[in-house]
């Protein structure tokens, strides 16, 4: 499953000229020591079973991780590169992080609410990537993300945290750009209910060897919205070449029916770009 899944995260956000390589990688278990990113519940409730994740660099669920909270508890991640565990009795805010590497992740421990066990999303993003996880927050999720049942348009979703107020969703590879009816059940209860607009960015690009000085533009196009919508690219490469406004440089698109954004980038030294692009999901609105 881990593999399947990082290959589409993997080749929806590098450019062309790596795509082989990245597939390749995906192919392989990944290894503990290249863990990179947590995905941690925004909020858990104080004991209540909660799932976190872990992946490496290139969005693959990781295994034999081990996670240091700041009350002292520490897991480790599993064959699916995700860990369920008990949230601590003390509330207020609780620090997570990659054991051995720097950063940590911020969290809340709450105490339970008497809205009762009925599966509600509150809040829901306005835009998510068909090829990146997005968060949905609400209640009566289950802390086992497995016991959550996800769907969007009628396909299942892979869950990657949760807890019973937030879950981290990966979406289903077959989605097609455009709204989506997403549904959430715990245990496989009566669902909730919310609608997200699913898109696809389509990175284009010369993936020629970049010379020093030489500038070029990489063009994102974005499908399933004639809204204008918000990117961040990340230069993973900054020795080859260097992005307009930083390493992380922000656009906007234009909107419409061609809608596209564009990152200008000029050469620093003979090799490869190595760029990903991230949507802003906008807007987090509430639901009905």
């Amino acid at each position: 499953m881990a593999s399947f899944r990082s290959s589409l995260a993997c080749t929806a956000l590098l450019l062309a000229a790596i795509l082989q390589l990245c597939i390749a990688e995906a192919q392989q278990t990944p290894l503990s020591k290249n863990a990179r990113i947590l995905l941690l519940p925004r909020r858990m409730v104080s004991g209540d079973r909660t799932t976190l994740a872990v992946l490496d660099s290139g969005g693959r669920l990781t295994p034999n991780v081990t996670i240091a909270f700041s009350n002292g508890d520490h897991v480790t991640t599993n064959s699916t590169g995700r860990a369920t565990f008990v949230a601590p009795l003390t509330q207020g805010v609780l620090y997570a992080a990659i054991q051995g590497r720097p950063g940590r992740v911020q969290t809340e421990v709450i105490a339970a609410s008497a809205r009762g066990s009925a599966t509600q999303v509150d809040r829901a993003p306005h835009f998510a990537s068909l090829s990146d996880r997005f968060e949905l927050q609400g209640h009566g999720f289950c802390g086992d993300a497995d016991r959550n049942t996800v769907q969007i348009n009628g396909h299942p979703a892979l869950v990657l945290a949760s807890s019973s107020e937030s879950l981290a969703v990966l979406p289903p590879v077959d989605l097609d750009a455009g709204l989506g009816e997403v549904s959430v059940s715990c245990n496989k209860a009566e669902a909730g209910w919310a609608r997200v607009v699913f898109l696809e960015l389509a990175l284009e690009a010369d993936t020629s060897t970049l010379k020093p000085g030489e500038k070029r533009m990489l063009t994102v196009r974005i499908s399933g919205t004639v809204e204008r919508v918000a990117l961040e690219a990340r230069n993973l490469a900054p020795n080859i070449a260097e992005l307009a406004g930083g390493d992380s440089p922000r656009a906007t698109s234009s909107g419409g029916a061609q809608n596209t954004a564009v990152f200008p980038l000029t050469g620093k030294q003979r090799g490869n770009i190595l760029v990903s692009i991230r949507l802003l999901p906008g807007i987090v609105r509430g639901q009905p």
